[in-house]
């Protein structure tokens, strides 16, 4: 299977949304309870690319099988070179190294960007991420317990962390 990597376009946007709402309806990925609209989606990614930052997407034979992006970690001015970054593959396309160039194109971006670092924000069951950001150099810096409530039990976040 041969993957590239390339800039988000709207019309990704669809498939994007399928791997969205998988995963608020079956994993903690996400901590929505209610799946997007195609509107909501396209608010979200054009906000963050007015603002500068990169949504790519991984394709497998003109398919979007995956993508990610980085935005602000936090809204005040001095966080300014810090990105928190999401990656997701889709369902049907999980462990075929996706996650992995997708985070490597990342990485390479927010460099490019002169970023300072970048943070992942995972839940604490979802082991195989935390080991998964591991591979590329990210700490865990902190876990702040109970932060959400998914499927009828406390959900702790984990605070990855890597300087770029």
């Amino acid at each position: 299977m041969e993957i590239s990597i390339r800039n988000y376009n709207i019309d990704d946007t669809d498939v994007i949304l399928e791997i969205i709402n998988y995963n608020i309806l079956n994993s903690t990925a996400l901590y929505d309870y209610t799946i997007r609209t195609i509107e909501q989606q396209k608010a979200i990614f054009d906000d963050k690319l007015k603002k500068g930052f990169p949504i790519i997407v991984a394709e497998s034979n003109n398919e979007v099988v995956g993508f990610g992006f980085y935005s602000e970690f936090r809204f005040r001015e001095a966080y300014k070179f810090t990105v928190e970054h999401s990656v997701y593959a889709h369902p049907n396309h999980l462990g075929k190294g996706i996650g992995k160039l997708i985070l490597t194109k990342l990485i390479e971006l927010a460099k490019a960007q002169k970023l300072h670092t970048m943070i992942g924000v995972i839940d604490s069951e979802n082991t195989s991420s935390i080991e998964f950001h591991e591979k590329f150099g990210f700490q865990t810096v902190g876990i702040i317990k109970e932060t959400g409530f998914k499927f009828d039990r406390w959900l702790h976040s984990v605070f990855v962390q890597k300087m770029l």
